[in-house]
């Protein structure tokens, strides 16, 4: 087994590789002054089962780049090449919902595909039927083992978990069971991309600590604008968690300024340092990841991570 990684995440990578016990694969990526991007696997791995790290979040080149280093490792004979997408990129455009719009994840499904890859592995899809789109072995792993432990250390009193929109339901379901807590749910009714009209809480959180539960926070929009209306609806203490940070535009501001006590992300995405304030603090994923690489090699089973 072999480990490689791409520039979009390599203090990820590097936790994963030192939890595997394993040196990071070498590898080199070059641009060109046109800004072109060259890549290029610098060791043998003839027969080898090689797993690729990258998220696959903004610039595009991310993208472009990590496409090339799979299917260079597929033209160098490996044995297996594994994409490990710790943040999947265009997951949100899954369905065909307006005309003469692009079914990006599915195309960003069949470009992974084409390049070589054999199995993927990501965590936190936006949409779990994003796995439909893919004709090769794919697992999906899922943050609520990591962000529960978290959680369950603030000491939170009667709490309850909130799902900020209807399409996390399912997801704050899985953390109401795996917390053994009520689940309440914020209606919110969007006029475009990023911009939202109008938010309806459904179900009570008077003098309870709260619990949002979200796939990714990218403006932050949806998440502070359900933490604004939970404390109008006098929940007391209120947590988040978020698996991918896109944390666009003026996000960081915006949380800063919100009803949010605190925030947990994963460093699927990579922080800057500018990021970084006292409300958000990160989870690393290398353990779950590490783990998932080593039974993914081994041929032992995944599920079995996620049983409650």
């Amino acid at each position: 087994m072999k480990v490689f990684s791409g520039t979009s995440n390599l203090p990820l990578a590097q936790k994963i590789v030192e939890y595997l016990k394993s040196p990071l694969g070498k590898s080199e990526i070059r641009k060109f002054s046109d800004g072109e991007i060259s890549s290029k696997i610098n060791e043998s791995i003839r027969g080898v089962d090689v797993f690729i790290i990258q998220s696959t979040n903004p610039p595009n080149d991310n993208l472009v780049e990590f496409l090339m280093m799979i299917d260079a490792a597929s033209r160098a004979s490996a044995r297996r090449v594994t994409a490990v997408i710790p943040y999947f990129g265009y997951a949100r455009q899954d369905r065909k919902d307006q005309p003469r719009v692009s079914l990006s994840a599915k195309l960003m499904a069949n470009l992974i595909s084409i390049a070589g890859a054999n199995r993927i592995l990501t965590l936190d899809l936006h949409s779990p039927s994003i796995q439909g789109f893919f004709d090769i072995p794919f697992d999906h792993l899922y943050s609520f083992v990591m962000f529960a432990d978290y959680i369950k250390k603030e000491a939170v009193v009667d709490p309850v978990v909130v799902a900020p929109d209807i399409g996390s339901v399912k997801r704050a379901r899985a953390y109401a069971n795996r917390l053994n807590t009520d689940l309440a749910l914020v209606d919110k009714r969007r006029t475009g991309p990023n911009e939202i009209q109008s938010v309806t809480l459904i179900g009570n959180v008077k003098g309870r600590d709260v619990i949002l539960f979200d796939d990714i926070i990218d403006t932050a929009g949806t998440l502070c604008a359900a933490a604004d209306l939970l404390q109008e609806e006098g929940a007391h203490k209120i947590l988040a968690a978020c698996t991918h940070a896109v944390l666009s535009g003026n996000a960081v501001e915006r949380i800063q300024k919100s009803a949010i006590t605190k925030l947990f992300v994963s460093d699927t995405v990579f922080l800057p340092e500018e990021k970084k304030i006292e409300k958000i603090h990160v989870v690393t994923t290398a353990p779950l990841f590490g783990e998932a690489i080593r039974r993914i090699h081994n041929e032992q089973s995944i599920s079995s991570l996620f049983d409650v």
